[in-house]
């Protein structure tokens, strides 16, 4: 007869996606008590981390904050910066010769939009004469003016402007590891698994190890990658390929040195579209990560090269360049029986967003806080974890076709396929239609759960010149002195906080040499 209570959890790969998992159940949990769930972590000796420079969520402040990490020690140990959001450049229309567009997606905006005050409407009615995002945040214009988003005064995760983190992804596995193993009671086991054993109900039993022989535990976290040995090999669980609406299937990966000592450090991703993809620009604290998105049906691997090599520039002369395969879908089901994939075991999407670690933090929590101590509640569980992630992961979907769907540009086979309706999906084709003549309000997202808000498709929408006609409807706006005063105060607060931030790279350097004060 099978165990009743769920005591012991294994977690199969490491990673971000392995560690982070680890971290979160770990505290949530209880590891630390002998009476809470008891967690061990088996990662392959044989399998490099793929990191190559990540973004993350403004959540991830919180999330090191509650598992008991300092914000100075994580980012001296992970070359972290400060990341108030991406700039998106050359991706509203073609660019002419040595011109470029760009607009912001920043992390947050002076008034929410669903809960405040949407300005949306009125700066369609001409009531600002500033771009979308400059008119409605402060951060556009901090960003792009190279300062940080807080002081060396401002204590420990808290913040001016909200941000998040640029990291050095393996450094930041390792520094996890660590906390884990030390602080939180994670027991590790350096092995790889050669077998899975299975209950006569399909249920996953044991794992046995190449050198540490057989892993018996009560359920199973799958953060295997791509592989996925547990849900996708043992379990079978099918994926849903998601390539016939986004198109980028391959990466390639630099790592850049500063021109100088003193160069500066965005804080932004700089994400610059390109004939089949796009390049992300990620600042650490010692490095640049640099990189090309594309789709191998609209480019030849000689060519994206070729395409990153130019965007670098003489920076990047005789460096290595890094392929790495993309995968893009999910699976079918993200938790069966006793075992739940988190991290790119159960899904993945082109990192334009940098969703990756914000989608590992929110399975994690939502593991924890629904946490099946007894087998009578894993189908509940279950089902309620399979109906929330995949509508994640298909909100996710949609915001990042956005992106390319809306584009006036014409200029490649690439670009105008990422165009046709065929390749949009009809949720955001709906959305499309209906903000054509109306501004996105709250009542377009229905879930507590999708993630990405109100205040992001705007960003997007305006920022990439979607075309929203008032003229049938103008009558419905009619708070607009109010308008007038919150993009005057706007103005106000970016005016005082241009003068009293410092630079990004000066910032950086005081962190990384005295720390911020404890909360």
């Amino acid at each position: 007869m099978e165990k009743q209570t769920i005591d012991r959890v294994a977690i199969v790969g490491g990673g971000t996606a392995g560690w982070l998992t680890a971290a979160i159940l770990a505290k949530k949990l209880n590891s630390l008590d002998p009476e809470g769930v008891q967690l061990t972590l088996i990662e392959s000796p044989d399998i490099p981390i793929l990191g190559v420079g990540e973004g993350t969520w403004p959540t991830i402040r919180s999330t090191l904050q509650s598992i008991g990490v300092d914000e100075s020690e994580f980012m001296r140990e992970c070359d972290a910066t400060f990341k108030q959001g991406a700039e998106f450049v050359n991706w509203r229309e073609t660019p002419l010769k040595g011109s470029k567009h760009s607009y912001f997606h920043p992390l947050s905006a002076v008034f929410h939009s669903a809960y405040d005050f949407n300005l949306a409407p009125y700066w369609l009615l001409g009531q600002s004469p500033q771009p979308y995002d400059m008119a409605t945040t402060t951060q556009s214009r901090i960003s792009r003016l190279g300062l940080a988003p807080k002081k060396i005064t401002t204590p420990s995760y808290g913040a001016i402007q909200n941000y998040s983190y640029h990291l050095n992804a393996t450094k930041f596995a390792d520094f996890l590891k660590r906390h884990c193993t030390e602080k939180l009671g994670v027991k590790f086991i350096c092995a790889n698994v050669t077998e899975v054993e299975q209950a006569g109900s399909g249920a996953i039993s044991s794992l046995v190890t190449d050198t540490r022989g057989r892993v018996e535990a009560d359920f199973f976290v799958d953060c295997s990658g791509s592989r996925a040995i547990l849900l996708g090999q043992a379990l079978n669980v099918g994926w849903h390929k998601i390539d016939d609406i986004i198109f980028n299937d391959t990466a390639l990966a630099m790592q850049v040195p500063y021109s100088s000592p003193d160069a500066p450090i965005a804080s932004h991703t700089i994400a610059t579209a390109h004939e089949a993809g796009w390049t992300w620009d990620i600042g650490l604290h010692n490095r640049r990560g640099v990189g090309y998105v594309y789709s191998s049906r609209h480019s030849s691997a000689e060519r994206a090269e070729a395409v990153l090599r130019d965007y670098v520039g003489a920076e990047g002369e005789g460096l290595e360049v890094r392929k790495i395969p993309l995968n893009l879908g999910y699976r079918e089901e993200f938790w069966k029986h006793n075992c739940v994939a988190i991290g790119m075991s159960a899904a993945f999407i082109e990192p334009l967003e940098a969703s990756a670690i914000f989608l590992v933090e929110a399975a994690a929590n939502m593991l924890a806080d629904t946490f099946p101590r007894n087998r009578a509640s894993l189908d509940y569980a279950g089902r309620k974890f399979n109906a929330t992630f995949k509508l994640r992961w298909d909100k996710s979907i949609d915001f990042i076709k956005l992106h390319y769907c809306i584009s006036g540009r014409r200029d490649s086979q690439y670009w105008r396929d990422n165009v046709a309706p065929a390749s949009i999906p009809d949720s955001l084709q709906e959305k499309l239609t209906q903000w054509r003549h109306h501004p996105p309000s709250k009542h377009d997202f229905d879930y507590a759960f999708e993630p990405f808000v109100l205040d992001s498709y705007l960003f997007v929408l305006y920022g990439m010149g979607f075309n929203t006609d008032l003229s049938a409807n103008r009558s419905a706006f009619s708070d607009g002195e109010q308008a007038l005063q919150k993009f005057a105060e706007i103005d106000r607060l970016s005016e005082r906080l241009m003068a009293e931030l410092p630079s990004h790279r000066h910032l950086l350097e005081k962190v990384y040499r005295f720390g911020f004060q404890a909360i």
